[in-house]
């Protein structure tokens, strides 16, 4: 006889939280957030359960006496999914499934679901796809013997065929295959946009943040755009990208997706896309919410993310948002023209930092005149003069708009120029780039170049 396995229930709104900690007493702002992460995703919170775990469980991450507790409250809150904040090996997510007869989902599951439904345009609904076939990967289970087939029927070929759990995972692969064929045509889309908007000579800025930080917000308020803004986790998950003037000349201004504590690398890898307009900005907007009692803390785990994908050296300006929401703020801030006097943690002292609700519009002119100081002191001015074998530097100048004035001799030619400090360093370490070399300290004195 087969052996009867448990058959996933299709519904799952109503969920119990459970909330693996260490010792001491569990965190509350995480509590809270994975509460917020649950209702993002469409659950309604039954209860949350603490469990406290020394050493885990290696088949089912928590103890027998806490499964029963767990089992024991969906009963009575007529629970019918367990959501559980800590990663679940597919293993131990089969058991819980088992012992619990209720649908389990792990802090990736949960996160990777709230995508699915915030991915609007092709290509975020690709990246997120592929996320999920990739997690879903891990958890195939055994294919069911009754589902054997026979390869042929010739002589030495007769036996045990494909199995269904074998037919899956060659689906599976194939689709990965092909979402990732398209992610990788579309991503040359987006390099060859970027690389026009580069020979365009605007400077690039970048949005980044906690998630719910208002990012999104401050984007339309900025632009002029519609994002899509609301009050909840991962509202926009989408690159969007826009120019905007300012006093200094035009900007290439992105919004990109929210950053969380503990984000799946999966996704990080996933939306290499949204977050590569960060990597390759000039400048980040690091958005914080200033009425967040944890705001530093959020503040530690946007640099952890900056970090791992490669955009922790790029220069920021910290936007303190949402101050509409700190008791005598915005009065404050009316009179110091700017800067409200919230207290400022000592790590910040010297960076630079705007104080703005971009809901109400509140600092918004403040914000434009600092972006512009920032990128103006990001250009170089100056005379160079080119040897007559320059000519493909020369020509990369003139694409750049960044020749301002030239003449020639019989030694080549003498250029003003103006452009940006990013654009002059990727010049400089050309073959050919020793007269921006030597505008460029740190790479004037590299013995490699």
């Amino acid at each position: 006889m087969p052996t009867q396995l448990f058959e996933r229930s299709r519904k799952g709104e109503h969920a119990l939280l459970i909330q693996p900690h260490a010792g001491g007493a569990p965190d509350e702002a995480e509590l809270e957030e994975f509460a917020e992460l649950a209702r993002s995703a469409g659950a309604s919170v039954a209860t949350l359960l603490t469990a406290r775990i020394d050493k885990p469980n290696p088949a089912t991450l928590i103890g027998s006496g806490k499964l029963d507790e767990v089992k024991a409250a969906c009963e009575a809150s007529g629970a019918d999914l367990v959501l559980v904040n800590h990663h679940l090996s597919p293993g131990q997510e089969r058991n819980l499934e088992k012992l619990l007869e209720r649908r389990v989902v792990d802090r990736t599951g949960l996160i990777l679901d709230i995508f699915a439904q915030r991915a609007r345009s092709a290509e975020g609904k690709l990246q997120v796809e592929l996320a999920q076939l990739k997690h879903m990967a891990t958890r195939l289970v055994r294919g069911w013997t009754h589902l054997e087939r026979q390869r042929g029927g010739s002589i030495g070929l007769r036996g045990p065929g494909e199995t269904q759990l074998e037919t899956d995972r060659r689906l599976l692969q194939k689709r990965v295959d092909q979402l990732q064929k398209r992610l990788d045509k579309v991503e040359v889309q987006r390099t060859q946009m970027r690389r026009a908007r580069v020979r365009s000579e605007m400077p690039r800025v970048a949005l980044v943040g906690y998630t719910n930080a208002g990012k999104s917000t401050l984007f339309n308020a900025l632009t002029g755009a519609d994002a899509y803004a609301a009050d909840k986790l991962f509202a926009t998950l989408d690159p969007t990208v826009r120019r905007i003037g300012l006093p200094s000349g035009p900007v290439v201004l992105s919004d990109t997706v929210g950053f969380v504590r503990d984000l799946p690398h999966e996704l990080v890898a996933a939306f290499r896309a949204t977050l590569t307009e960060a990597r390759e900005a000039d400048l980040l907007l690091h958005v914080i919410d200033a009425a967040d009692p944890l705001r530093e803390e959020r503040m530690g785990q946007v640099e952890a993310v900056l970090a791992e994908i490669g955009a922790g050296d790029i220069p920021q300006l910290l936007v303190f948002n949402k101050i509409d929401r700190i008791e005598g703020a915005v009065a404050r801030h009316d009179r110091a023209e700017g800067e409200a006097s919230a207290a400022v943690p000592d790590q910040l002292a010297g960076r630079e930092r705007v104080w703005i609700s971009a809901r109400d519009g509140l600092g918004l002119d403040l914000l434009r005149n600092a972006l512009s100081a920032r990128l103006a002191q990001r250009r170089i001015v100056a005379d160079i003069d080119l040897p007559s074998d320059a000519g493909r530097l020369r020509a990369r100048l003139h694409q750049l708009d960044a020749v301002r004035g030239e003449s020639q001799d019989e030694t080549g030619w003498r250029i003003s120029i103006d452009l940006s400090e990013a654009d002059a360093a990727r010049l400089a370490a050309q073959p050919d780039g020793a007269a921006l070399r030597r505008l460029l300290p740190e790479l004037a004195a590299d013995p490699t170049l």
